[in-house]
């Protein structure tokens, strides 16, 4: 069931599905609630599960002010308050992986455990250098078909783009009635990759599981191998042949072993 939430000065587009210990869903770049949607059906008989659209994506709006990824953590931690959540299993991926790790630092009371798919902790000149790219696409990109085929070549496998899935998921994005405009995805971007956690990561105390994907170009295994280090016994996985996104293209999968890390951590509370 979805539903506007008034939290943190702004109204955010929520998505619940489900009873049970509360898991709260964190979307990265462009990406709306519905980007989770394997994740909202398929752990929803166990769990309550909780997806928004971050500020700029979906149906939650872009602030006329600059956007941080501080700002984000709020309204995270301030949607769980207004949907009267105490704590929460957090999973999370790229973009959202940045506001899960400051919201893990900014509100700590808020998380049960903490899983980072796809992150990082500070950029380095490869990454800026990518994110600069994208910081045009959307405006010099001839249509937003091209713009997606683009920029779907730094998130999928390509066993996704040879079976058709990459395909799939260009027709649902142009079809979804709630297009990111060039702005929004741009003003994004711009907060996202100044994120910088590297040095304040050992502040970190939920449960970490940091979930890398092997042919990952855009955070590559690398970034979180870095970000399991600095956080005190946080784990480190490597999913082989997956990329950016693993809860997408193996959902099965990638929710067998976010539910069994959530076990292990309800078995040791």
């Amino acid at each position: 069931m979805g539903a506007y939430v008034e939290a943190n000065g702004t109204t955010i587009w929520t998505e619940s599905r489900g009873q049970g210990p509360a898991v709260l869903l964190i979307a990265g770049q462009s990406d709306p609630a519905e980007a989770w949607q394997a994740q909202l059906d398929g752990l929803s008989d166990r769990y309550q599960v909780i997806a928004f659209d971050n500020r700029g994506a979906g149906r939650t709006p872009l602030p006329d002010g600059p956007l941080s990824v501080a700002m984000m953590a709020d309204d995270a931690a301030e949607l769980l308050r207004a949907l009267q959540v105490d704590r929460a299993h957090v999973v999370s991926f790229s973009g959202g992986s940045a506001i899960a790790q400051e919201l893990a630092l900014r509100h700590p009371e808020a998380v049960r455990s903490l899983v980072l798919t796809s992150t990082w902790a500070r950029a380095d000149a490869y990454f800026t250098g990518m994110t600069r790219f994208w910081q045009w696409l959307p405006t010099q990109a001839p249509d937003e078909r091209a713009m997606l085929e683009a920029f779907y070549l730094w998130i999928y496998t390509p066993r996704a783009h040879a079976d058709g899935t990459v395909e799939r998921f260009i027709e649902e994005t142009l079809a979804f009635p709630y297009a990111q405009s060039a702005e929004a995805f741009q003003r994004q971007l711009e907060g996202f990759t100044p994120h910088d956690t590297l040095d304040r990561l050992p502040g970190i105390t939920a449960p970490t599981l940091v979930i890398a994907g092997e042919l990952d170009i855009t955070t590559p295994p690398r970034f979180g191998r870095i970000v399991a280090d600095a956080i005190p016994g946080a784990r480190f996985e490597i999913l082989a042949g997956e990329a950016h996104q693993p809860f997408q293209e193996s959902p099965d999968a990638y929710n067998t072993r976010v539910g069994d890390f959530w076990r292990e951590v309800e078995g040791g509370i």
